[in-house]
Formats: C-alpha cells, structure tokens, sequence
C-alpha cells in the first residue's frame, strides 16, 4: 500500500479554475495561489451568497483514540461518492495546523484513495492564513504592552491582561512566560502565555464572521484585559482593530481545492474543538450550501466536542442545521474503548468491542437528543472481521440507526457510494432539531446541561475563580452567549484515561473566558492546555526534503 503522500503525489490534478467551473465560477471569480490553489473573491461571495441554500450534512465521530477515525476521510470519501452517484456535490474543512503535523497526528488532509490536494501544501503553509491569524493576534498584544509603556492612559492593569500572545507550533514551553525583562526599555515586566493559532480568539472571529466588516467589528469587542477597577478593556478602545482586520484581508476568503476524484472541496479556518470550537469558517460553509446541492463539513473530534458546538453556536449563525450526521466509528476505537491497548487492536476481540459499543450509543444518543437524522458509518479496517462488524450493526438497528460500511480509504469515492445513498434518503426525511440548552439560561446552567445532558456527569465543580468570572459574566450582561467547552478530546468526562461510556463523575470547571469578540463564553475543564506540547518522538522527525524540493514523511 502506497503511503498517503505518494498516493497524494501522483494524483492527476485539474487546473483549479476548471474545478471553480463545476461550482459556477469563473476565472474572475478566483484569486490564484498557484496553479491549483485558489481564493474566491469576496465579490464572487457577495453574489452566490444570494441563492438558496443546499443540504447540509455534518460529518463527526465517536472519541477519538491514538490509532485514529478516519474522520477527515470519511468526509472527503462521501463527497466523492455524493459526486460519483450524479449529485453536485462540495466538501467544507478545517486548514490543518502546523503543532499536530509536525507533532503527533500528522497531517490533515484525509488518507488513502480519499483527499484533499495538494496535500503537502495544504499541511504546510498553504496560502499563509494560519501565519495571518498569528500576525493579527501578536499585533494586538504588542499594542496592548506599548500602551502600558507609553503611560496606560486606559489604566489597564498589567495583572489582568487576558489577551496573550499564539505561535502554530507545539511549544509547551510558552505555556507561562514572562516579558518585559531587561529595564524600562524594554517595557513593563508581566506574565504573559502563549496559546496555539488555531485555539486563538482571533481564528474563532475569523470562523464566525459574516464577512471583512464583521470581522473588524468583532475584533474590536474583543476583552483585552480589565483596569484597575475591574471594567474590561476592548480591542476598539486601542484603536488596532482596523489594522488587524487589514492583515486578515486574504486570510478572511475562503480556500478552493480538489480532492484526489477532483471534487471541489473549500478549506478555511482551523479552530481545534477541544480547545476551540472545532469547525471551519462560517464563511465557507454558507458559502459551499449556495454554490451546491449538498455541503459535506466536519466538526473536531468527537460529537461530545465539535459536534456539539457545531450545533449550539454554529448552526443558528448559520440559520440551518444540518439535514443528515454521519457518525463515524471503526472497529479499532471500539476495541480501545473496551480497554485493548494499541498494540493488540489488530486482533479479533468481539468482548472489546461490545463494551466499546456503549461509547458509540452515548453518541448516538446525543445526537438525537437534537434530533438530527443520523447514520452510523463504519471505517472498514482490513482486520475487522464479521463478528465484531455484526456487533456493531446490531446495536445500531436496535437504536434505529442506519449503519453502512464505507472503504473510502482503500477505494476512494467509490469506496463510500452506500453512504452517499444513505444520506441522499435521510436528507429527505423531517427531523425536529433542538438546542442542548436555550438563549435565556446561565452561563451556569448552560455550562450543566451540557456535562450531564451530553457528557453524562452527575455534578459539576466550579473552582473559586469560575464562579467569580459567573457572577461577572451575569453583572456584564454576557449571559447570552453560548459556550465552548474546552475538554479532553479523549473521553466523555474531563479525565482522558476514562474510556468508554464513564458513569458517576463530575466535571471540574478551572477558568471560565468570555471571548467577546468571538461572542462565546469559553469554559476550560480538568487538565486541558490551550498550548499542547510535543510527544517524545515527533513527527517533525520523519519528515524531510530532497535536493529535487521533494517533501516525504508527512503520512
């Protein structure tokens, strides 16, 4: 089996103008990075953001584990295969961020016979909106300390800055630093952190804006810190907000690429989901829903995750939600859920599997308690065997879930055509869709009914910190805005060594963030890092140039 990026190096790309054709568009309506790499205008935006909407399909997963979902591919895979089966079809995604390519995951460009290209560029730097982001938010934090230096007039009190500085690297390092050493030249000493880009507030504006406008508008509502007296300080009051807005003007459009099948597929954004909210740009996808007949995009990690934020903060921006969920699984995690560790997974283990399975129906049941139509795809392993395959069926008809088996990694499109058909029939079909919880309750109350409605806590621990930052948010009118959970990707709880379907726990709330400018609430619970560090062997090792500019080791 070829490795991905061999795969990926031999795929027979179209010019990208010729893949903007499918979708309506002409070569006006592109700015070109390259031969296959494009933004669309912000004009070709404005127009097709006239016409009415497609169908929306949201793809996610159960939790993700080391021996990985699939997820990215299985997405790229429908597609293909919703083209494949005659329909106009378009993929919405997440840019890659450089910490997990050169870190433990590797690149995210999906796998096999199914993604997007091209792949290295697209893992790399791509058309530079990662390096934008970074730009804008390290713009605002230099503005922030020179204001302290040049006399405070705003009185911002060093100590409650709150707004710290990004690099798209894994750096555990520049978790807490401190800055301004070295005399009054140099400005006035602080702790400061640094976070990754992708889980910046700067790149959830740059997901959740409608277009350049509201973008600067959102930069500047964002909280920057507090005065001496407690009021909070915004990004507008600096005056910074219109030159970091300029910084974003390309970053702000969305990216156009092609699968390896050449269906079109838009790339912009990269908020992770454990840590951020997890999906790409609103932009894109209100976009992709007006250029076609049916949208495919993927919520981070887990339905516990980036579905779950994809559905409360996402969608009503949006003013859809989705007409079908495709929930992938694979016989692998079900195993590692049941308590096999990586090692062993390639062995039949039919026990490790039904007790995985309770991971899988805590999913599905979330997913209709919004009441989303939802099937259950199952990511074909070359080891699975038709025991613990009949397992998983058997619980998904007694839920009444659909299941199919899809081989997108090995065949591509084709590999993914009963899926495609799938969705296309459960598109049709009406579905009631509810909120987890409603507009008018607490941040407290929101921050419960999604750990006990969603997680399955039994309780909820404020630290004394969050509950000082619930009375503010009450006292600042913020109530309102939904929140994001920031939450170990690896389980249901906030503990990542509880696997499966974990009962009786409680979920501890750390630090609750008000992003005014995204207009969130962040809620950061047990353990998480918002700046992850790198594995003892990582993947940056195995990646490498040759004298011919030719890239190997991403995958």
């Amino acid at each position: 089996m070829q490795s991905d990026i061999d795969i990926a190096k031999n795929a027979k790309m179209l010019p990208i103008a010729d893949v903007g054709k499918k979708l309506g568009l002409t070569g006006d309506d592109l700015e070109l990075y390259g031969k296959y790499k494009a933004k669309i205008s912000a004009a070709a935006i404005k127009r097709e953001g006239k016409k009415p909407f497609g169908r929306l399909i949201l793809v996610t997963a159960i939790n993700p584990t080391p021996a990985g979902e699939g997820k990215t591919t299985m997405s790229v895979g429908l597609g293909e295969a919703l083209a494949r089966i005659g329909k106009n079809a378009i993929i919405t995604l997440r840019e890659p961020s450089l910490g997990p390519v050169f870190g433990m995951k590797g690149g995210a460009a999906g796998g096999g016979y199914a993604q997007v290209v091209p792949m290295e560029d697209i893992n790399l730097h791509f058309t530079g909106d990662m390096h934008a982001v970074t730009a804008a938010n390290n713009l605002l934090c230099a503005v922030i300390d020179n204001h302290i230096q040049q006399g405070n007039a705003l009185r911002l009190d060093p100590r409650r800055v709150v707004f710290g500085r990004v690099m798209d690297m894994n750096d555990r390092v520049l978790r807490s630093v401190v800055v301004g050493l070295g005399g009054k030249p140099n400005g006035m000493p602080r702790e400061d952190r640094f976070m990754i880009t992708v889980a910046s507030e700067i790149m959830a504006v740059l997901c959740l804006a409608s277009d350049i406008s509201d973008l600067k508008e959102r930069f500047g509502d964002i909280t920057v810190g507090y005065t001496y007296d407690g009021e909070p300080v915004k990004c507008r009051e600096l005056k910074v907000h219109g030159a970091m807005a300029a910084l974003m003007k390309d970053a702000v459009l969305p990216n156009l690429v092609q699968t390896l099948e050449n269906t079109p597929c838009l790339i912009h954004g990269g908020p992770f989901a454990n840590i951020a909210h997890g999906c790409n740009s609103l932009i894109a996808t209100k976009l992709a829903l007006s250029l076609a007949d049916y949208t495919v995009t993927e919520a981070g990690f887990g339905a516990d995750l980036g579905a779950e934020k994809f559905l409360n903060i996402v969608c009503p921006k949006i003013g859809k939600t989705p007409d079908c969920v495709v929930l992938v699984a694979t016989v692998r995690a079900l195993k590692y859920n049941g308590g096999v560790k990586k090692a062993d997974l390639g062995f039949e283990n039919v026990k490790a599997v039904k007790e995985g399975l309770k991971n899988l129906l805590a999913h599905i049941r979330n997913l209709k308690s919004f009441g989303v139509n939802t099937v259950v795809v199952l990511n074909h392993f070359h080891k699975d065997t038709e025991d613990e395959t009949a397992q998983i069926r058997a619980l998904c008809e007694s839920e009444g879930v659909p299941m199919v088996i899809s081989r997108a990694f090995e065949k591509g499109g084709a590999g993914s055509e009963e899926l495609a058909r799938a969705v296309v029939d459960l598109c049709e079909k009406p579905s009631d869709f509810s909120h987890t919880y409603d507009e008018e309750d607490t941040t407290k109350v929101k921050i419960e009914k999604i750990a006990k409605n969603i997680y399955g806590a039994s309780e909820v621990v404020f630290s004394t910190g969050a509950q000082r930052m619930l009375s503010e948010i009450k006292r600042r009118g913020l109530d309102t805005l939904p929140v994001c959970m920031a939450k170990t990707q690896y389980s249901l709880s906030d503990d990542p060594e509880k696997l499966g379907r974990p009962e009786g726990f409680a979920i501890t709330v750390k630090e609750i963030v008000p992003k005014t400018g995204a207009g969130f609430i962040v809620v950061l619970t047990g353990d998480i890092m918002t700046m992850p560090g790198l594995p003892k062997l990582p993947a940056a090792e195995n990646i490498d140039i040759d004298e011919n500019m030719e890239i190997s080791g991403l995958f």
